[in-house]
């Protein structure tokens, strides 16, 4: 770590630890922000000492972050299109950069403050969205090409299906319950056990489960949320100082030979199916020589660019011995070709196997671009777990008391916390960045509807109202902010 920042301007210099700074500190929020989601059941039904309860749930939310993996961090980053990644500069890097945290960090401390349990998923890609089309609109590319739609459209169904998905799931969990045991103590609230057997804390079985739940919760949300975070360090790193970070430094020879393995395999991939896919790529037609030096990924550039990566890695034995400029180059022509093969495997015709040895190829090609340095997965871990033992109280009293008429039983907070870390864990398998907050917030819901205990108009209105405006107000504000970046400082 001490390496990058050795040899660097002094504005640059600052501008990285800035910029690092405003990432943390997006983490630290997001800690005590949407983990007070993950632990507001277990303390309302006071299965656990509060205090108690929060410091595990950093303790879980460190250990999700540090195991999480990258497939989360890598679907934030590719939300921008890969133009935006490929041709970023250092200036247009660090406004980018600083827009989309500025405006993720308002508004969750915006809605923090008032105790509205928002969703810090919608915040951020609200804010990457933003940047994106205040970029098409700077650059006078179409609003279309401004941003990686098809990614953009996978998450959003992802963050919209997982609340319903919740509120669905968490009632029916509650209604298996009533079923197989309707007279248990786990349908009373805190307040009608304290006052039927004058004891405050859950029976025994349902204690554990309530506990066991909500650091699965605590979990599932540091490795899907924490990953958020990597990226957008990552994002930060590759903008500012790309010599040191565009490709993975430490790829071993033999990562490096899989890379160029898979570009000869792709070419033979493509050749195989020159009647599926000549037209598409111009196979054959494209014209030789070198690539702009400002570029689109256009497919039909696909053999001049399989042509160009394979010239620049012949010899190559670690990413090291090659060239600043030669590193931007490479992992140019790794994303595009890359990005290239994700819509060729979209096209007719393909048989499944074929697809299946695409996929595979496209994983070799990402291996050593698709990566973060253990110092960044440990300092997002630490920024979330210790966010996540501040400023818990505020959101805890909204999801225990305000969103049903009545207060929450042992059985709802059961349902709502299991159904919550099942739905997370599924997205984290698939890669796909959820709202911990929605999928919650909405299995307690569920569970108020089917215990029949009505929901709190005012409270719910609240909370829709901040799930609808986050994503527009988050796109307009990293937008404006952007434009006044570019336009006056950049």
């Amino acid at each position: 770590m001490i390496d990058l920042f050795s040899g660097l301007d002094a504005w640059v210099l600052v501008s990285l630890l800035l910029a690092l700074t405003f990432v943390l500190a997006f983490e630290f929020i997001n800690g005590f922000h949407d983990t007070a989601n993950a632990v507001a059941t277990v303390i309302y039904t006071k299965a656990m000492p509060p205090h108690l309860a929060v410091f595990f749930s950093g303790v879980f939310n460190f250990l999700g972050v540090l195991l999480g993996g990258v497939g989360v961090a890598y679907a934030i980053v590719h939300l921008l299109p890969v133009e935006l990644l490929i041709n970023v500069n250092t200036g247009h890097g660090l406004a980018m950069v600083f827009s989309l945290l500025a405006a993720a960090i308002a508004w969750n401390l915006g809605t923090w403050y008032f105790g509205i349990p928002a969703s810090s998923s919608h915040t951020l890609i609200g804010s990457i969205l933003g940047v994106g089309l205040a970029n098409a609109l700077i650059s006078d590319i179409p609003l279309g090409d401004g941003v990686n739609w098809q990614k953009a459209i996978d998450i959003g169904m992802s963050l919209v299906l997982s609340p319903l998905a919740g509120f669905a799931v968490a009632a029916l969990v509650l209604l298996g319950l009533k079923w197989w045991r309707p007279l248990s103590k786990m349908h009373k609230t805190p307040e009608q056990r304290r006052k039927l057997d004058d004891k405050k804390h859950p029976p025994f079985w349902n204690r554990l489960v309530l506990v066991i739940s909500a650091m699965a919760v605590s979990f599932v949300h540091g490795s899907n949320d924490g990953q958020k975070g990597i990226g957008l360090i990552m994002l930060v790193l590759i903008g500012i100082v790309p010599a040191q970070f565009v490709l993975d430094l430490n790829s071993t020879t033999y990562q490096i030979e899989r890379t160029r393995d898979a570009t000869l395999h792709l070419n033979q991939f493509y050749q195989r199916n020159q009647a599926t896919l000549g037209e598409f790529l111009a196979l054959g037609k494209a014209q030789t020589g070198d690539l702009p030096e400002q570029f689109s990924c256009n497919p039909q550039q696909t053999e001049p660019t399989i042509n160009a990566l394979l010239d620049s890695l012949k010899g190559v034995t670690e990413y090291r011995s090659l060239s600043p400029e030669k590193r931007v180059e490479v992992r140019r022509y790794l994303l595009c070709l890359d990005d290239t093969a994700k819509k060729v495997g979209k096209l007719p015709g393909l048989q499944a196997r074929e697809k299946a040895d695409l996929d595979k190829l496209r994983k070799d090609l990402t291996a050593t671009t698709e990566y973060a340095p253990f110092w960044v997965i440990l300092a997002v871990a630490l920024a979330l777990g210790l966010g996540t033992m501040v400023g818990w109280k505020r959101v805890v009293l909204t999801i225990g008391e305000k969103i049903g008429k009545q207060g929450m039983t042992y059985a709802q907070g059961m349902s709502a916390q299991i159904t919550a870390a099942c739905a997370i864990g599924m997205a984290n398998i698939f890669s796909l960045p959820v709202s911990t907050t929605h999928v919650l917030s909405s299995g307690v819901a569920g569970t108020m509807v089917a215990n029949k205990s009505g929901l709190q108009g005012g409270t719910v209105k609240t909370i829709l109202l901040a799930w609808v405006l986050t994503l527009p107000a988050t796109v307009a504000l990293s937008a404006g902010l952007f434009w006044l970046a570019t336009k006056y400082i950049v």
